[in-house]
Formats: structure tokens, C-alpha cells, sequence
């Protein structure tokens, strides 16, 4: 099969998205397939598609954030007939796997019905809470993009109204033959809001090679020191680092914290720790290097509420053997143990008194974890994970739903 992934983001940009399609596209391509990946083309410091012979379509775009990772490609005709004679360079197309949920989405969705090709789309995006968390005018945000999103994608299937996320969502749905989750609960969640009839789950997953590789370079015993934490992931506001080192501050454990990744908060985040040692930010690190950190890291830190569809963090550190403390239940009832799970804070408050609450029993179970590694007693994740994450039954279960949309054409 070719197979024409779809993003909003390039590739070689920040996000666990980005990491879960590099990584499609090569166990795909082991199993024989072809993957073409059509995203904007990066304006930051890296130069990615000149390493990827081909497989890469970089379409022209501007850049949306100021330090430059992150671009857009606008969907319209100019840009589709850009993508149109870009293809005629790769071989016949079978199918579309759209992975984007903006502007990606739109020029996938349009390309499929130019040329009457099957669309699979995986929903990576719980686009109502994360527009939420980022600006006070979500409502405005959200109809302006459903207006955007009918007029990029008149003509795909039947129109939807509504002005939330949800009916964004469904939206991008409708040019659909299957509608793939990375979890659970949201799968469940977009079945429940009409997004798609029925959701396949089929977990982001880890490189099996790195996997072996990173457990076989870790120490048999665990080294002497403080309990050491690691927390990885985009600093911005739907993450929660803030309130997280806010927590962690609070706890008052003789630890260690080692803070993986960027992004606009990073000054803010130093600030509430500043004086504190054992606190450090490593930057961005590449894929082996991060997951060598969590594998030597007695346990990860997962703070958002809410937002992850899946959260990649936690299952892998799962597979790699180091046991989380997780914010979000729904995450935590999805890896089905080895965790400290973080209390609710309840349903009976709101606004900053929710967030004092939230950053008071995240502090409470940071203490308890502190404790329980000092002791030896950490609890263990469950084996089942560990299989189940890994990319190569990944890819063979997102192949049967390509074989299936096929067959059904």
C-alpha cells in the first residue's frame, strides 16, 4: 500500500503527535509499505526533509509561533495544486491517513475527494479543552474555526452546524471511511458526542528496538541518591508545568526533578523554582536521549487534566519499567496500575480555588511517592502494557484497519 499521512505539524517539530508518526511511518515502511508525510515546511533552525528521500512533502506555510517550530499551510487551491503535482512524484496513493485536526485535516480531506481516495483519521486532538486552556475567548475560537472548518471542506460528506468542539470534530469526520483513537476514553468520548459510530483504538506506541535497547543499557540496581523525578513535555498552559512546580515546591521532598522539553512558559517555570537544587531543565532532547532519562528516572510526573487523548508519557515509561504519578483519571484508569494517582480535587469548586486544591493533593502525592521510592515500595506497572505499546502492534493493528477500509470501498 501507499499510504499519504497528513499532519498540521512537520515531523521534526516538538510534539508526542509528531513522534507517534515518524514512528508509523517507519514500522510501515519495515512491513513493506509506502508512507508519503505531507505537513507545513519548517522555518526553525532544523533542516528536516532534505534527510528523508523524498518522503517528506514540505508544503509552503508560514510560521505561527515566535521561536519559529511551528508553521501552518493554508488549505486552499494554491496549496492544493501544490500537493497535486507533488504527488505525481510517488507512486500511486490508496489510501489517506489524516493525523492533524486543523488545517492538515482540511487539505488531507480535500485532497481525498479530489481523487476519490479512502480516509482513515486518527483524532489526536481534544480540541475543545486545549483551545480552552490557552485563551479566555475559547467560545469566539471555536466558532470561528467550525466556520473555517465548513468552508475549507464544502462539498465533504454532509454539513455539519454547531459552533464546540465537538461539532468541529465531527466535522473532519464526515470524509471519514474509519475514525481511529490512541485511547480508550476518548474513543468512547467521540462515540458518545456523534463523532463517528465506531472508534478503533489503537495506541501511539514505542520504537521496540529503542525499547530493548534503553532497558538493556540501565543498571540492574537502582543507583543511591534522592528520589529522582523526571517531567517531559510542551511548556504551555494545557500541560500544567507551572502549578506542577508549584506542587513540587510545596511537598518539600529532598528529591531530584529533571524537566524535559520547551516552550513560552520556560521563564516562568524557572522563576517558581529558582533556589531550589535538584531542579533541572535539560531542554529539548532527542527521542533516545529522552527515553533513557525516563528509564533511569524513579518516577515520571503527568500534570495535565483533561487534554491528552492519550498522554504518551506514562505508557512509556510503563514499557520501560518506571511507575508514573498521573493528574488525570482517566490516564491512570487507562494504565491500569502501577501509578500513584493524583486525588480529585472535586466537582464542588472552581476557578482558583479548584487550582489551589489540584496543586495541594498533587504536593500530598508527590510526598507519598518520595516515600514509597525511598522505602523500595514503589508499585510496579503492569506487565500487559508493556506488549500492547509497542509500535509493531501498533502498525499491525492500524494495517487491519487500512485492509478493512479497503476491502469496504
Amino acid at each position: 500500500m501507499h499510504i499519504v499521512f497528513f499532519g498540521d505539524q512537520h515531523l521534526d517539530s516538538l510534539g508526542g503527535a509528531q513522534v507517534s508518526m515518524r514512528l508509523q511511518r517507519e514500522f510501515l515502511e519495515r512491513a513493506g509499505h509506502t508512507v508519503t508525510v505531507v505537513a507545513p515546511k519548517m522555518h526553525g533552525s532544523r533542516t528536516p526533509s532534505d534527510t528523508h528521500g523524498g518522503a517528506y512533502i514540505d508544503l509552503p506555510s508560514v510560521p505561527i509561533t515566535l521561536d519559529r517550530e511551528y508553521s501552518m499551510s493554508w488549505p486552499g487551491r494554491a496549496t492544493d495544486r501544490f500537493l497535486d503535482r507533488a504527488l505525481t512524484r510517488r507512486p500511486p496513493v490508496d489510501l489517506v491517513h489524516v493525523q492533524a485536526d486543523f488545517w492538515g485535516a482540511f487539505i488531507g480531506h480535500r485532497y481525498a475527494q479530489r481523487h476519490g481516495i479512502p480516509v482513515v483519521h486518527t483524532m489526536h486532538n481534544r480540541v475543545d479543552v486545549g483551545i480552552a486552556a490557552v485563551t479566555p475567548l475559547h467560545r469566539t475560537v471555536l466558532g470561528v474555526l467550525n466556520a473555517w472548518r465548513r468552508g475549507a471542506m464544502r462539498g465533504i460528506g454532509n454539513p455539519v452546524r454547531g459552533a464546540d468542539g465537538w461539532a468541529f470534530l465531527r466535522g473532519l469526520a464526515v470524509g471519514a471511511s474509519a475514525v481511529t483513537a490512541p485511547s480508550t476514553h476518548f474513543a468512547r468520548r467521540l462515540e458518545e458526542h456523534d463523532v463517528f459510530p465506531r472508534v478503533d483504538v489503537i495506541w501511539n506506541g514505542i520504537d521496540d528496538d529503542l525499547r530493548a535497547q534503553t532497558l538493556a543499557a540501565r543498571p540492574a540496581v537502582r543507583e543511591s541518591g534522592p528520589p529522582r523525578f523526571v517531567w517531559l513535555g510542551r511548556m504551555s498552559p494545557e500541560k500544567r508545568l507551572l502549578p506542577f512546580l508549584e506542587a513540587f515546591v510545596a511537598a518539600g521532598i529532598d528529591a531530584e526533578l529533571e524537566i524535559i522539553g520547551g516552550g513560552g512558559q520556560r521563564a516562568a517555570a524557572e522563576k517558581i523554582v529558582r533556589g531550589h537544587d535538584g531542579v533541572r531543565f535539560a531542554g529539548r532532547l532527542t527521542y533516545p536521549q529522552t527515553l533513557e532519562r525516563i528509564a533511569a528516572a524513579d518516577a515520571l510526573v503527568q500534570t495535565s487534566i483533561g487534554f491528552e487523548t492519550q498522554g504518551m508519557t506514562p505508557f512509556e515509561a510503563a514499557t520501560l519499567g518506571t511507575p508514573s504519578v498521573i493528574c488525570d483519571p482517566d490516564i491512570a484508569a487507562e494504565l491500569g496500575g502501577g501509578l500513584w494517582a493524583v486525588p480529585d480535587a472535586g466537582a464542588t469548586v472552581s476557578g482558583r480555588e479548584l487550582e489551589t486544591r489540584r496543586v495541594a493533593a498533587l504536593a500530598e502525592t508527590l510526598r507519598r511517592a518520595a516515600s514509597d521510592i525511598a522505602a523500595g515500595t514503589a508499585p510496579t506497572p503492569v506487565p500487559e502494557v508493556s506488549e500492547a505499546f509497542r509500535q509493531s502492534s501498533r502498525t499491525a493493528a492500524m494495517v487491519e484497519v487500512y485492509e478493512r477500509v479497503l476491502a469496504g470501498r
